[in-house]
């Protein structure tokens, strides 16, 4: 079940959305629509796959790493499993990246395109365990909401 807040915010970004065709321009104020309306944030960016890597796209925050192997890390890890990614203690991830020593705890969640992994969304805070089930279901629902406006797609049914 998607929270108040975060169907509010799905509408949003529905509305933001609404007849952009430029994956860059979404990305842009599509992450800073989140580091706006979510509390507690540190960075909120894309990174894009490029030649089997993660190359670093839009975001909001401080200077971030430019380029994340497949498998690495935790936006590695969520692109490799093309799964979301939600963790509590990034100090505790194994091979977690540290592009701000600030970042306490991370959300990725995979940006998909006719089943193949375009980037993912990375949200990070500065606090430990920030991300709950329920922002994970809200930001996964906005993901979706991304993929469908931009790509034409629904990937997944959350209600």
């Amino acid at each position: 079940m998607i929270s108040e807040f975060y169907r509010s915010l799905d509408s949003q970004a529905q509305a933001l959305l609404s007849g952009e065709d430029d994956l860059i321009a979404a990305m842009a104020n599509f992450s800073a629509l989140i580091n706006d309306s979510v509390k507690d944030l540190n960075w909120v960016g894309f990174y894009l796959l490029k030649n089997k890597q993660l190359v670093l796209g839009p975001f909001q925050g401080k200077v971030a790493c430019t380029r994340i192997p497949l498998g690495k890390g935790v936006c590695g890890t969520a692109a490799s499993e093309r799964k979301t990614q939600r963790i509590a203690d990034v100090h505790k991830f194994d091979g977690h990246i540290a592009c701000d020593s600030a970042s306490n705890s991370e959300i990725v969640i995979p940006v998909m395109h006719d089943q193949e992994l375009v980037a993912v969304l990375d949200i990070d805070s500065p606090s430990l365990a920030r991300f709950s089930e329920t922002d994970q279901i809200g930001l996964e629902k906005l993901v979706n909401s991304f993929e469908n406006a931009l790509f034409g797609q629904t990937t997944t049914n959350l209600s």
